[in-house]
């Protein structure tokens, strides 16, 4: 079973572009367009798969919000933040 991370620990990793509500961490971006938007969430869905750890993401036309939790350790763990990681390299591919 994978770790659940701490408080403490939870909130070290978070870095300046995540935000943390309890057992969640998640991010909102803005894109220049829609399909961009979509493009984000395609490559994203595919690191997802490869890690085969999904996160919730709403799409409202160019806004994008993320929320990564590990659900079957019922909390954050490290591959929450691996995720996130990979996702902001997305982000600032754009």
């Amino acid at each position: 079973m994978t770790e659940i991370l701490s408080d403490s620990e939870a909130d070290e990793r978070l870095g300046e572009r995540w935000t943390r509500s309890g057992a969640v961490i998640s991010r909102e971006v803005e894109l220049a367009s829609f399909p961009q938007a979509i493009e984000v969430v395609n490559r994203v869905a595919e690191l997802a798969e490869a890690a085969d750890h999904h996160p919730d993401i709403d799409i409202r036309w160019r806004t994008l919000t993320f929320r990564l939790s590990t659900h079957s350790a019922g909390g954050l763990t490290v591959k929450d933040f691996s995720l996130a990681a990979q996702i902001d390299t997305v982000l600032s591919a754009v």
